[in-house]
């Protein structure tokens, strides 16, 4: 599992250094003070864990951030500089962690440092985007690797996490009752014929192209626990999953992602929504290893975090501000009238 990340000059950080909980890690903010850009670097870590991964940390670092170079990556400032970003994680049983670690000049010079990092596994990171990225599969992957199109490397991987083969046998039973919640959620289940996803019925089959787009991220969710892409000692990055879906579904969200929690898959999760923050809160238990990640900028305009474990201790809380506002020129609003 991953335990640390630090910046120092590395993209919207200055000098940032945060822990996880083995658990679910919830990142929230306002735009602009670096939730994806955490889950990013991350997600680039864990994606060069396995030996027979075909790119270097600094390799996946701009596959996935797609900066003009790889010094721009480094935090903006007059003259030369150079920034760095290191990733900690340790699987509970070892006295120190493994760590990897990348110094980027912008210069555009790079020097990767490893500890232990690396080790015989599968690939155990997946990232889902705030974009739906099933509906485009046909041909997608194709395009990108001959670099017709321009892309970051996460929407690529994500497709290619969805459509790896289905194990053959009965599933187990807690990965049985996560598809029986999705299949009553979407209506079916998800299906894939040469490249190209449908939602299975009654009715017959309906393409990803024909479904609304929070139905499509289910029937993401459903292939990637279908396939076993998540399970013990997988990790997971969720950017947005509120993005385009229903609140009604965002219960369904959440008690998806207590379970994966509770099968050993680590969950990192940056979101805005105020249901989706609260559906945690009512749900979350003894059992649940949720840790709540505030970035926001102080009065020197860098980016700090804090972390907690309270959801009431959540401060500075940009979406519960919104919401009061909300409610404030409402009451206003009443009393005009």
């Amino acid at each position: 599992m991953i335990t640390k990340i630090k910046f120092e000059n590395f993209t919207a950080f200055d000098e940032l250094a945060v822990s996880f909980s083995p658990g679910i890690n919830i990142l929230l903010g306002e735009n602009g003070t670096g939730k994806t850009h955490v889950m990013k670097a991350l997600y680039a870590a864990c994606s060069v864990i396995d030996t027979q991964a075909s790119q270097t940390y600094d390799q996946k670092l701009r596959s996935v951030f797609l900066p003009n170079s790889i010094g721009r990556l480094v935090h903006r400032s007059q003259g030369r500089n150079s920034g760095s970003v290191k990733v900690y994680r340790n699987d509970g049983s070892e006295p120190t962690d493994r760590s990897i670690g990348c110094h980027i000049t912008t210069l555009n010079k790079a020097e990767v440092k490893v500890l232990r990092w690396n080790e015989d596994r599968r690939n155990p990171a997946t990232y889902i985007p705030v974009k739906d990225m099933l509906a485009n599969a046909p041909r997608f992957r194709a395009l990108y690797s001959e670099k017709h199109i321009h892309f970051e490397e996460v929407y690529s991987d994500i497709i290619d996490k969805a459509l790896q083969p289905i194990p053959k046998g009965k599933p187990s039973k807690e990965r049985a009752k996560l598809l029986e919640i999705l299949n009553k959620s979407i209506s079916g289940r998800v299906i894939e014929k040469n490249e190209t996803f449908y939602l299975r019925n009654r009715s017959g089959e309906l393409e990803f192209t024909l479904l609304a787009e929070g139905f499509r991220k289910l029937g993401l969710l459903y292939m990637l626990i279908q396939n076993e892409t998540l399970t013990k000692g997988s990790v997971l990055f969720w950017d947005e999953p509120e993005a385009n879906l229903n609140p009604v579904l965002s219960e369904t969200v959440v008690r998806i992602l207590l379970e994966l929690q509770k099968m050993g898959v680590q969950i990192f999760v940056a979101t805005h929504d105020y249901v989706l923050l609260k559906e945690f809160e009512l749900a979350a238990n003894g059992d649940s290893a949720v840790l709540i990640h505030t970035l926001f900028r102080n009065g020197d305009g860098n980016i700090r975090c804090v972390s907690t474990r309270d959801f009431e201790e959540v401060s500075p809380n940009a979406i519960d501000r919104a919401f009061q506002s909300l409610l404030d020129r409402e009451i206003n609003k009443a009393f005009e009238k």
